[in-house]
């Protein structure tokens, strides 16, 4: 569900949909989709916890295992920020510990006119933690 900052979500949506109620959708020209899950779903290939404190349980996850190279899945937010220097501020947790099949997880910005330009990317994370 929503937090009080606009674009926050931490994905304990229970029967809703993650997508509406974190205003996000999944990019329908990818080429495989994100999906929500938690540690007893993803078992020994993902995280034992998600990061939010408390009883928080699920995350987004993207099975690389059944991939072939160079295949995407996107998620894209659905509300549009407008440009800020020192207001807006992306900010989220990431697991990549396990697999090797794992690809390189970036994020865009897209400007007005519709161009993506490369805001931040990781191909691993070297410890198993967020």
């Amino acid at each position: 569900y929503y937090t009080s900052i606009p674009g926050s979500c931490n994905f304990e949506t229970q029967d809703q949909e993650w997508t509406t109620v974190c205003g996000l959708t999944q990019d329908p020209s990818d080429d495989f989709d994100w999906s929500i899950s938690n540690s007893a779903v993803t078992g020994q290939t993902g995280p034992h916890t998600d990061h939010t404190p408390g009883k928080g349980q699920h995350f987004l996850y993207v099975n690389s295992s059944a991939q072939k190279e160079g295949n995407r899945a996107r998620i894209i937010t659905t509300k549009l920020f407008p440009a800020s220097i020192g207001v807006c501020r992306v900010r989220f947790w990431f697991w990549m510990f396990a697999s090797r099949q794992a690809g390189v997880l970036k994020v865009y910005t897209v400007v007005e006119h519709g161009m993506d330009i490369l805001f931040w990317s990781s191909s691993r994370n070297d410890e198993n933690k967020w």
